[in-house]
């Protein structure tokens, strides 16, 4: 009996020590060693959402470029609400989250934040063609929704202290892009949300304005459990040095946010409405050269609404005609002899595409050799090459 004792006691102590062991190892470390980067995050256009069949958002492609740099695998948890996200990451049950979240007074007293990669303002939505709001005491002349436990809440507690009569429900079901959809429909009057989120809905809903601003800028920015020990959090400052200084951070800004500044409200709507009207004539016809070329569908679909806003018959001033623009001497080169025939232009374009993709080096990988492929597909290869020349001869100049 006394055997058994003391061998308890002793697997209790070595149990004990273990726990400790476990608990002394840097978070970084245990982190590298379980191979895995745990991070929270909410699904939207935003942050977080499935194309095709792939993951993407600005927030998961910046959160799978740290996980790349520290070599390990990235897991991504969605919890069912943006209170309980806050909750799950201030009781560390992930290693950090990756939600666009605000940094905030009240946030900062129980949560660790990393560096700012984006500011954001929070503003005032509403519907066109409905009363515009010119103050925050409007708010009382109509219905006001904004997400649960959000930093709008926070902003909005603020005003309450000068106007008591400042009323609003607050949503745990939905997101800020479901509340923009609400707006759209009519079916609340006003929501709050953050510039870049009203900036990736507008093209979705093209009937949203913005009344006015109700905060200063706000940094965004990861955040930590406070028990974090400081290991993640340096190595997460380096990380966006490196990602800052080589461009990368802006690359990614530039491909979740740099088409909204290119697209106005009268493009949304023409868009939508050719979408239903014109499209569908053409659909299989995009769909089978693809399928031909090995290319998605809807990128040649996206190539032609460019070049000819699906219009046949378009001419350019310079010439180039057809569904994808063709000029004559394209046309040749791929053996149709009616630019206007949309088989035969899209199948062409297709082709040419094609051609041009091949052209280029082995070295360069996809999504780059795409790209290039779709600059030489508009200015010409050789065009694009000679830009090519140009900035490796800046690039050897500056070293």
């Amino acid at each position: 009996m006394e055997l058994y004792l003391k061998l308890t006691s002793l697997l209790l102590i070595l149990i004990s020590l273990l726990i400790a062991c476990d608990e002394a190892q840097p978070h970084l470390e245990q982190i590298r060693e379980r191979g895995e980067l745990r991070v929270l995050s909410r699904y939207g256009p935003t942050t977080y959402f499935v194309k095709g069949n792939e993951l993407a958002g600005f927030e998961y492609d910046l959160a799978q470029l740290f996980a790349q740099y520290l070599n390990v695998k990235l897991k991504i948890i969605v919890p069912d609400n943006l209170g309980d996200l806050l909750t799950l990451i201030e009781q560390g049950k992930a290693d950090m989250a990756a939600a666009g979240l605000a940094i905030t007074p009240a946030r900062q007293a129980k949560l660790e934040f990393g560096p700012v990669y984006q500011e954001v303002t929070q503003q005032l939505v509403y519907r066109n063609g409905n009363r515009i709001p010119q103050n925050i005491t409007d708010l009382a002349n109509g219905q006001l929704e904004v997400v649960a436990d959000s930093s709008h809440v926070e902003q909005l507690n603020i005003y309450k202290e000068d106007i008591p009569e400042l009323l609003w429900n607050e949503n745990k079901e939905l997101d800020s892009s479901g509340l923009l959809e609400l707006v759209e429909l009519e079916m609340i009057d006003y929501t709050i949300a953050d510039s870049n989120e009203i900036a990736a809905n507008l093209t979705l809903f093209p009937e949203l304005r913005v009344a006015f601003d109700l905060s200063e800028p706000q940094s965004l920015a990861w955040a930590m459990p406070l028990s974090e020990d400081g290991s993640l959090s340096a190595e997460m400052i380096t990380f966006f040095d490196q990602i800052v200084e080589s461009g990368a951070l802006d690359r990614l800004i530039e491909k979740y946010y740099g088409h909204i500044r290119r697209f106005d409200y009268i493009d949304t709507r023409t868009f939508y409405r050719r979408i239903q009207t014109r499209l569908p004539q053409y659909e299989q016809l995009f769909k089978g050269a693809a399928e031909q070329f090995g290319f998605d569908w809807r990128l040649l679909a996206a190539i032609s609404y460019q070049e000819s806003h699906w219009d046949p018959e378009a001419v350019s001033s310079t010439g180039v005609k057809g569904l994808m623009m063709l000029t004559l001497s394209t046309a040749e080169e791929m053996n149709i002899d009616n630019r206007e025939d949309p088989a035969q232009s899209i199948y062409a374009g297709a082709g040419y595409l094609a051609a041009m993709a091949a052209r280029l080096p082995e070295r360069i990988n996809e999504p780059d050799k795409t790209w290039i492929a779709l600059a030489a597909y508009t200015l010409g290869l050789g065009h694009v090459e000679d830009a090519r020349m140009l900035t490796e001869n800046n690039k050897k100049m500056n070293q």
